[in-house]
């Protein structure tokens, strides 16, 4: 049972829903084991949803870790409205949005010392180009706003409804589209060049 396609947690007859229900129920009465088993289930899809978000292992690591604190603590209230692996996602979310707005500007990415290259299978040039794109990326992404950036990752890399963004994120449909509609935007003025 893989918890990373789907971040509601539920198999097609939703009977991973249903268990994660009873597992959940169990938690929040203090059954540490149960908890456990539920964040081995959902641990691999927060941390790549995490590592979407946030650009770094590193920070969707801590990132995930308070996030399942944060879940342990507030287990009470789950009430199971939804499924526990949509409300687990919604924390995770929300945690990453913090820590963005939080952030502090990074440091100016050439006085970074570049860590080795890998060795690639193509050339020289092609692996060359490859880095320059993920690096211009990766500068394109730092200018968006926090906001903006969980939306469009959310949408355009989970490929989230706007309406279950607008529910993660606790602002409504059109203020979704709005923030994927400028980040679009400026990652396409700034990646034109690779087009």
């Amino acid at each position: 049972m893989s918890a990373q396609g789907d971040p509601g947690g539920a198999g097609a007859d939703g009977a991973s829903g249903a268990g994660d229900r009873l597992l959940a129920v169990r938690a929040a009465e203090g059954d540490q084991e149960a908890f456990e088993v539920l964040v081995h289930l959902h641990g691999a899809a927060m941390l790549q949803l995490a590592e979407r978000l946030m650009g770094t292992r590193t920070e969707a690591e801590d990132a995930v870790q308070d996030a399942f604190v944060s879940a342990w603590r507030k287990l009470p209230e789950f009430r199971g409205e939804a499924e526990f692996g949509t409300w687990l996602h919604r924390i995770v979310t929300n945690r990453c949005l913090n820590l963005l707005r939080a952030r502090r500007p990074a440091a100016d990415l050439d006085a970074v010392p570049e860590p080795a290259a890998p060795e690639h299978q193509s050339s020289p040039v092609r692996a060359a180009e490859s880095h320059a794109a993920a690096h211009d990326l990766d500068r394109a992404m730092r200018c968006l706003s926090a906001e903006q950036r969980v939306c469009w990752v959310l949408r355009e890399i989970e490929g989230r409804p706007y309406e279950s963004i607008a529910r993660t994120v606790r602002i409504s449909p059109e203020a979704v589209r709005a923030r994927v509609f400028r980040a679009r935007r400026v990652l396409t003025e700034a990646m034109a060049a690779w087009r």
